[in-house]
């Protein structure tokens, strides 16, 4: 397993190409055909176009606060390439390409942030779970999720994703905790960004990387370069092996570089130099796969015909997403409590003397 080659504890990183797109550990190559690496590519050119216009469209104020998942979209793809329609997807919030594989549409999560929870349906995407914006406490269903499929012995794996800063969270060590004791079948990710909202990654830990965590539950760990689709491919196949076969959880750190801002509320400027994010640039996940696919002749597309039809798909789906029915009031109190608790009932009384005062005004 490269998982026993590449061991955290000598902070070996496991990459298979580099920047320039040229295969530097050949024979650790997952067996992917040239038609796959092409679909693949295409698969995250269409996660970071929609990403941009998200971004965009928030910035118009037509939809709220959003976490833009540009530079980090080979490694959500490439898990996407691995996981199966019966695997489970546990997400956090920026692991767009994954959803989209699993069959999550556009028009959903374009929903989801303009604050209507008809966005977590998921109408087509099977054993997946809603995103989950508060650090870490997902991980937790994640383990549990794994400790049925045992139950139940069931031929299914759980895939879930944390930031570097979800390590520094009590539920991450309690989800690796129970996962390894109970040997559930659950693949960790971390995505290693290296600032979780703005706080680098050597203020978060000693150790000298995040997947030597893994000596501590007992089970397997490995630093993958994750701006390397390739190696992630290999890393997730490899895991998700391990974990079918019942031999318990595994920890991937995915090494990567958030080039946009955690958030659309957010300022990296205020905590990283632009010396660094030039340095991150040379990492970029589309300019590596693109430079590989180029170096091995196989692209045929003209890409900027195919992103101007992506731009007409997404805009679509942001086209109906807005135009969706308004969430009901109701909605948003009727489900959590058979009988409505008095502080709910005056905040939707406050709630409702807002709309008749906004609906007065135009």
């Amino acid at each position: 397993m490269i998982f026993k080659d590449f061991d955290p504890k000598e902070d070996k990183i496991f990459r298979i190409i580099d920047n320039e797109g040229v295969v530097i550990n050949n024979e650790l190559m997952p067996d992917i055909d040239d038609e796959t690496v092409v679909k693949a590519y295409k698969a995250m050119l269409y996660a970071r176009t929609a990403d941009e216009m998200a971004v965009s469209y928030q910035r118009q104020g037509r939809m709220y606060t959003y976490p833009p998942n540009i530079g980090q979209e080979a490694i959500s793809v490439a898990a996407g390439m691995i996981i199966r329609e019966k695997d489970w997807l546990v997400p956090a919030f920026r692991e767009l390409g994954a959803w989209l594989a699993k069959g999550v549409s556009l028009k959903e999560i374009f929903l989801y942030y303009m604050g209507n929870e008809e966005g977590s349906n998921f109408k087509n995407a099977n054993h997946m779970l809603p995103f989950s914006v508060p650090i870490g406490t997902h991980l937790l269903h994640a383990a549990g999720i794994g400790y049925s499929i045992n139950y139940h012995k069931k031929d299914e794996v759980v895939f879930t994703f944390t930031g570097d800063g979800g390590t520094s969270e009590g539920d991450f060590a309690e989800a690796l905790n129970f996962a390894a004791v109970w040997k559930a079948p659950v693949i960790f990710t971390v995505q290693n960004n290296q600032y979780a909202i703005s706080v680098p990654v050597r203020n978060q830990t000693k150790s000298i990387n995040l997947a030597i965590k893994s000596y501590a539950y007992g089970i397997p760990g490995i630093k993958a370069d994750g701006n390397d689709f390739f190696a992630m491919c290999a890393a997730y196949k490899q895991a998700a092996g391990y974990a079918k076969a019942g031999n318990g959880p595994v920890l991937i750190e995915a090494f990567t570089y958030r080039k946009g801002a955690h958030t659309t509320s957010d300022d990296p400027s205020k905590y990283r130099s632009k010396d660094e994010e030039i340095e991150g640039e040379k990492t970029d996940p589309l300019k590596r796969m693109k430079k590989f696919i180029d170096n091995k002749g196989i692209w045929k597309e003209d890409e900027e015909k195919l992103l101007e039809e992506f731009r007409i798909e997404i805009d679509q789906q942001f086209s109906e997403a807005e135009n969706f029915t308004p969430y009901r009031l109701e909605d948003v109190f009727q489900y959590t409590y058979v009988d409505l608790p008095d502080d709910l009932k005056k905040q939707k009384s406050e709630y409702e003397q807002f709309l008749k005062w906004k609906e007065s005004r135009k």
